[in-house]
């Protein structure tokens, strides 16, 4: 058993955070899923924006498309299904022999469109049926609009990847999206299972606050807060509110770890991946962590999530020396719910960025004359 095939043996798939036409052309992505046992893949704007800019190989199809009246973002989106098409197919068998629990890609909604529930909700109708595969996610952010978005798109039947989730408070308001849209499939008679995946990104929690804390916390604060997310995803799958629903035929939302790559040079190249094993998630890593975990990565142990007392209250899932870790940061000063709001927020302003980026690439591309 290689070292990827362990993270499955603990319960944890391993996604792909990338795409790339070369990563299909090349044979590279079905050499992971045959090989390193991956069994998704996720795509998001600044994955594109990267993709696009660093190669050629988009370009003859920008301009033929640019060239029929099409504009930079219907180009982007018809670029993208074909790529994910394209992955989609090769995840199928396991997407099948699963029953529909893995193998799936995901494409986001723009980013534009993070505080328009309407248009999300309208858009992701779209876009899911454009991409015709029954494996594809469809990306919203976890904000406040994105709620009301999720929750009515998980209704309609269609399957739903949230991102840019950083908090335990977070993740459980996307979880309720989710968890009130099957109840009411269930109530109205129809199929209680859509498949959703919800993204809780974790590295981005050390950076902002990196070199203002001792040494003993550096790196520690975005797995304590991955940790806490863990209890309470383990907790709710354990209300009776959705014991009912399982009873129904639906199945959870499964948590998933973003943003697993480590950003810090000093560190472990395999740290976020290590401490993160988990039954019943997905971590999706960059290419070049997944290829670092097959090479020298370890899985020794997984989350174990608990019923402990703190501070004289029972907290459900949660670990008491995780939440005596988290006291620290807080002792230090940092505001964990200030600080998730922040992350949020940053993290929908890079993604637009990067989509003005890439529709910005789309353009020039299109006004350059073909070179062959």
């Amino acid at each position: 058993m290689n070292r990827t095939e362990k993270l499955g043996w603990v319960g944890q798939s391993v996604w792909l955070d990338n795409i790339t036409r070369d990563l299909l052309n090349s044979g590279r992505l079905e050499h992971y899923i045959r090989d390193l046992s991956v069994t998704g893949l996720t795509s998001n704007p600044s994955i594109y924006d990267k993709a696009i800019g660093g190669s050629s190989d988009y370009d003859e199809d920008i301009q033929r498309l640019a060239g029929g009246g099409a504009d930079p973002e219907s180009i982007f989106f018809e670029l993208a299904l074909d790529d994910l098409r394209r992955a989609a197919d090769m995840f199928l068998p396991i997407h099948q022999r699963t029953s529909g629990v893995d193998g799936f890609v995901s494409l986001e909604v723009s980013p534009l469109l993070a505080n328009d529930a309407a248009t999300t909700i309208s858009e992701a109708a779209r876009l899911h049926a454009l991409g015709g595969r029954a494996n594809l996610l469809i990306k919203i952010p976890g904000t406040t609009a994105g709620l009301t978005a999720i929750e009515e798109t998980i209704f309609a039947g269609i399957p739903v990847n949230v991102t840019l989730l950083f908090s335990s408070d977070q993740y459980l308001a996307a979880a309720e999206a989710y968890t009130r849209a099957i109840e009411r499939r269930v109530r109205a008679g129809l199929d209680p299972y859509v498949p959703s995946v919800a993204s809780v990104f974790v590295s981005r929690w050390d950076g902002p606050i990196a070199g203002d804390l001792p040494d003993s916390l550096h790196l520690k604060l975005g797995i304590a807060m991955a940790h806490r997310t863990y209890g309470t995803y383990r907790s709710l799958l354990e209300d009776i509110r959705w014991q009912r629903l399982l009873n129904e035929g639906a199945r959870p939302q499964r948590l998933l770890w973003a943003s697993t790559g480590t950003k810090d040079k000093t560190a472990s190249d395999v740290l976020y991946v290590e401490a993160l094993a988990a039954p019943l998630t997905v971590n999706t890593m960059p290419e070049e962590t997944l290829l670092a975990f097959a090479d020298h990565g370890s899985v020794t142990g997984s989350i174990v999530p608990g019923v402990d007392f703190l501070g004289g209250r029972i907290v459900a899932g949660a670990n008491s020396h995780n939440e005596a870790l988290i006291a620290r940061f807080e002792k230090e000063g940092v505001d964990i719910d200030e600080l998730g709001g922040l992350l949020q927020q940053q993290g929908v302003v890079a993604f637009e960025t990067a989509w003005r980026s890439l529709l910005a690439r789309i353009t020039e591309t299109a006004a350059t004359p073909a070179t062959r």
